[in-house]
């Protein structure tokens, strides 16, 4: 079986990323991180949300969160940016054309979601893009969606629609500046194998990006007159951050051909390592530069760390994973 993207899919990858690069470019990202670390009680807010399922999300908390128990900071997502995403048919890739859609498949939504983890584009995208053709607006980024996983709810506040039961949503405080969290009480339902995925599809754009950023730091930096790449630490690291994107890479491509269970979690699985492994080792190769604000490598870690907890978290995987090699053995 191949693998290779046909010319079509190439298009449609190097489209996406023209089109985020003109709206959410590295100046954007930092508008909208400074603009979330403004203050302010996070996720409060956002009195048009309706509710499929069950009741409205709790008011205001100081709950602690992931990663602290600070107040939270305000999130507001650009109803712009989501609206254009919507027009390039980012939501309604999947939805046959019958019914308004673009028509397309699994493979190519993981293509776009890689480049949307690759710019670290904020907001319920998973979310959206599964609810479109089934919730009205979701397609053209009119609505937003969100949806309750594994407990958590992303960006529940700014949601027009909430997929589940989000009853008693308590807000918590993100890792991510770009990510408002909510906790909610309700039981866990099964994980949506296409939304790993995507998730995963997601990581991977984070992968690729800090690799690109080790990279070019270790090309551009220089100690004792010569540029740290050549150094062979920093040479082993670069080469371990490129390993595990490249392999995560034909993990998620594959899954994305296939669609079985057991080769999406695996994926995952991978995807999970190269995003969360590579965002560490690349703040390594960049040493103390990496940890401050005006870095973009800790927004890759931290965004990486909150979607390795959807879907159950990795753990959720490899159990699915172990399941199906188990069977195959007996």
């Amino acid at each position: 079986m191949r693998f290779r993207l046909t010319d079509d899919q190439r298009a449609l990858r190097d489209g996406m990323r023209e089109a985020l690069a003109r709206r959410f470019d590295g100046r954007a990202l930092r508008a909208a991180v400074e603009e979330a670390d403004g203050g302010g009680a996070a996720g409060v807010g956002g009195a048009r949300t309706r509710v499929e399922g069950a009741g409205r999300a709790g008011g205001p908390g100081g709950a602690a969160g992931v990663g602290t128990g600070r107040a939270a900071g305000p999130s507001r997502l650009d109803r712009g940016l989501w609206r254009a995403l919507g027009d390039l048919g980012f939501f309604a890739l999947r939805v046959p054309e019958a019914d308004g859609g673009v028509g397309l498949g699994l493979a190519e939504a993981v293509l776009v979601f890689e480049e949307a983890g690759r710019v670290l584009l904020p907001g319920p995208l998973v979310a959206t893009h599964l609810a479109a053709g089934a919730v009205p607006g979701a397609a053209t980024g009119e609505t937003v969606v969100a949806a309750v996983d594994g407990g958590l709810v992303e960006w529940l506040a700014e949601a027009d629609t909430v997929r589940g039961d989000s009853a008693g949503a308590v807000p918590l405080r993100s890792l991510d500046p770009l990510t408002p969290l909510h906790r909610v009480p309700a039981g866990r339902s099964a994980p949506d194998p296409v939304a790993i995925l995507l998730t995963a599809a997601e990581q991977l754009g984070t992968a690729t990006r800090v690799c690109e950023l080790a990279a070019q730091h270790a090309r551009a930096r220089e100690q004792f007159g010569r540029p740290i790449g050549a150094f062979q630490a920093v040479a082993h690291l670069c080469a371990g951050i490129l390993v595990r994107a490249e392999t995560a890479r034909a993990a998620v491509y594959a899954a994305a051909v296939t669609a079985d269970p057991a080769d999406i979690a695996a994926a995952r699985i991978l995807a999970d390592e190269a995003a969360v492994r590579g965002a560490r080792d690349c703040l390594q190769v960049h040493g103390g530069m990496g940890f401050t604000w005006e870095s973009e490598v800790h927004l890759h870690l931290k965004r990486a760390w909150v979607r390795a907890q959807r879907a159950g978290g990795v753990t959720e995987s490899e159990e699915v994973l172990a399941a199906a090699l188990a069977s195959e053995t007996v």
